[in-house]
């Protein structure tokens, strides 16, 4: 007998999850292919997922048509982390004298020796590695990397797999965007019936915007979900932060939105670059928000400020990381956004580039901005980086 086991989060499965599916089927020649939500993944314990029984349901939805597939729920009764030297080892003694396959992309392959008990892992089954997006000549390398390092093979698929981001289906989603073709129809329909990942009035704020400036809002926002569950911030929160960060960019100082508005002064005059942060924190109130971390991240995230909040940092960053944007010195930003645990080290070169870029080129310095980076400067320095 040959089975294979595919787990993941499958908040929510996607189409590039079935095709997996239906490719291993196909090329592994399984008998049955168990396809298991985790409870709590080791790699993202801090990352909210959705409620089981939708996750689930969300499951059979999406592989129902696929041959010799079987939802389980092992993971999600046992509860706590989903570590899968447990699960292997569940499934091996059910299944002794099964041939048994785990499905993996090579991201997952490349990340494999940092798993709890790798070793354990592969005495219980044979990984099946699908690409992602490889090179041709990627299987030879990856092989020769992982004999060395484990004195076994994988077994591999020919399906090359498309990347598609959960993550991005669950920002449109929370958008109030059409999701197929990332999902199937039935899939969409479910997340819509039961209000998963939706933003209240999140639509209503990129209504607000330009068609250019909605794609940035929704590239922001999938920045900071990417980042968020490191240091412990609940996704939505930051989608929510992220979506309704430029409401007020496009709209002009007679606009209804802004009527009974007053700038700030307590920092002196605001540049006009700055303004539409106030304006927006202003506007997204009126749209329901009621989370002031949200309405701060809102409020701060062109000038920044002294003591910013995690959240705060967050969309700072991820506005001015956003992938569209080329400036010099974006390169080196974006390493430090991704390195280790903490942004304070991002965000005080951010200031630092920021302020330099300004004196450059005679632009107006805020003088929120400038607190802003004494203070992450004088933090830096205090810690002795």
């Amino acid at each position: 007998m040959r089975i294979a086991v595919f787990g993941g989060s499958f908040d929510p499965p996607h189409l590039e999850h079935i095709r997996l599916a239906e490719a291993a089927v196909k090329e592994l020649r399984l008998d049955k292919l168990f396809v298991m939500p985790a409870h709590t993944p080791p790699h993202k314990p801090w990352k909210a997922l959705s409620k089981n029984e939708y996750r689930l349901e969300m499951c059979r939805i999406a592989f129902s048509q696929v041959k010799n597939a079987e939802i389980s729920d092992y993971e999600m009764t046992q509860g706590g982390t989903s570590y899968t030297y447990l699960t292997c080892r569940h499934f091996k003694q059910l299944y002794p004298d099964a041939e048994i396959f785990w499905l993996v992309g090579t991201d997952m392959l490349r990340d494999f020796p940092t798993w709890k008990n790798p070793d354990e892992i592969l005495s219980y089954v044979t990984l099946a590695v699908c690409g992602r997006n490889e090179t041709q000549g990627w299987v030879a390398q990856e092989q020769e990397i992982f004999r060395q390092r484990f004195h076994k093979e994988f077994a591999w698929l020919q399906y090359n797999a498309s990347a598609v981001s959960s993550t991005k289906i669950r920002v449109l989603a929370g958008a109030g965007m059409r999701l197929t073709p990332m999902v199937t129809e039935k899939v969409e329909e479910f997340i819509l019936e039961n209000r998963l990942y939706s933003i209240e009035n999140g639509k209503d704020a990129l209504a607000l915007e330009k068609p250019t400036r909605v794609q940035h809002s929704l590239r922001v926002a999938e920045l900071a979900a990417s980042r968020a569950y490191s240091f412990k911030i609940p996704e939505r929160k930051a989608v929510e932060a992220a979506l309704f960060h430029d409401c007020a960019k496009n709209l002009t100082a007679d606009s209804p939105w802004l009527k009974g508005f007053e700038m700030p002064s307590e920092w002196g005059d605001v540049p006009a670059a700055v303004a539409h942060q106030f304006q927006g924190a202003y506007v997204a109130e009126r749209l329901g928000v009621t989370d002031e971390d949200v309405l701060n991240a809102v409020r701060y995230h062109t000038s920044a400020r002294p003591n910013m909040s995690e959240l705060e940092k967050l969309i700072f960053l991820a506005d001015m990381l956003d992938e569209e944007r080329a400036y010099e010195g974006v390169d080196e930003l974006r390493k430090l956004f991704w390195k280790g645990n903490g942004l304070d080290e991002c965000l005080e070169e951010a200031l630092f580039q920021t302020l330099e870029f300004l004196k450059m080129k005679g632009g107006a310095i805020y003088a929120l901005t400038k607190a802003a980076y004494e203070f992450y400067a004088a933090e830096k320095n205090t810690k002795g980086v």
